[in-house]
């Protein structure tokens, strides 16, 4: 009967206790949200709510016209979809950025990996102002450095005075339709490749010094170690590289917006620079769906690199 008692006793005594430990617990959480609460509520109305409706809007008509009385606007569902891919601006502005990403992500990744390998086995002196050096364009204002790209790429700038020594006449960069795009990519290389070199030291500077000497020691020569060793050891640094060089260069506004104005002829007229056009006429639907269009081609690009760089060892 004691014992009967005592463990009575027991349960009671734990059965408060987890109702205390359950009470306890609700109240850190009630506290918990009360202090995150000022950080949803932002999130929702200035992040939440935008995307939505912005979602929402590329299926409508909606246009500035349409403001005072948004609930009035046609729904067209795909067609909104439709009608900008029969829009030969927005045609162009797709294969504009198409050109951009395809020429560009390589060759900012290829020059981005030749200066890490350089400041990590190359150079001994004076390695932190040169980091530094290739660093400075990426956080360099785009006014600045539009003003010296113009002076750079002007029909007697310095790149044509260049290549006037060596016997090359070179074009009009920015009034060309031909060259205007490459004297874009050629700004955006020498803006990004400071992040990526950043980057792709980091990842040499892990790679085990040990690994790299037992491939010596077997008789590789420096190219066969950096293709078969360094290389594949620097797949999961390669795919963040590409990953955030992507999705920047499929945004590219800035450097049409700042030089070019989109042109000459829509040369440099890019998705992002299309939809804020639209935007400014007053096309909100339309510009809706483009914005999502890029949203879409982000994501299916991502999808392919993760596929691309992933470890082979990976299922």
């Amino acid at each position: 009967m004691a014992l009967t008692r005592v463990a009575g006793a027991g349960a009671l005594s734990r059965s408060g206790g987890d109702s205390t430990t359950r009470a306890r617990r609700r109240r850190m959480t009630v506290v918990a949200y009360l202090f995150a609460l000022p950080f949803i509520l932002s999130f929702a109305v200035f992040m939440v709510f935008p995307l939505v409706s912005s979602f929402l809007m590329s299926f409508t008509d909606f246009r500035n016209s349409d403001i005072e009385s948004p609930l009035a606007v046609a729904f067209v569902a795909m067609d909104q979809y439709l009608r900008l891919f029969e829009n030969q601006q927005f045609v162009r502005s797709l294969l504009n950025t198409v050109y951009f990403v395809a020429v560009g992500i390589p060759l900012t990744m290829v020059a981005a990996l030749a200066l890490a390998v350089a400041l990590n086995n190359g150079i001994t002196r004076f390695r932190t102002a040169f980091r530094v050096g290739f660093y400075a364009p990426v956080i360099t204002s785009i006014v600045a450095v539009a003003v010296v790209w113009r002076f750079i790429l002007q029909p007697d700038g310095l790149l044509n005075t260049a290549l006037d020594a060596v016997g090359i006449q070179g074009p009009d960069w920015l009034n060309d339709p031909l060259w205007s795009m490459p004297a874009m990519i050629l700004m955006a290389i020498w803006r990004n490749m400071g992040t990526l070199m950043i980057i792709f030291l980091a990842g040499l500077q892990n790679i085990p010094a040990s690994v790299l000497e037992a491939a010596a020691v077997d008789g590789a020569t420096a190219w066969q170690r950096f293709v078969r060793v360094t290389l594949p050891m620097l797949r999961p640094t390669l795919l963040l590289g590409a990953v955030l060089l992507s999705v920047g260069y499929l945004q590219f506004f800035e450097e049409p917006f700042v030089m070019t104005k989109g042109g000459p002829l829509d040369s440099t007229l890019s998705i992002s620079y299309f939809t804020y056009n639209q935007f400014g006429f007053g096309n909100y639907g339309t510009a809706s769906a483009a914005s999502y269009v890029l949203f879409i081609a982000i994501a299916l690009l991502s999808i392919v690199q993760f596929r691309a760089f992933r470890s082979k060892e990976a299922p």
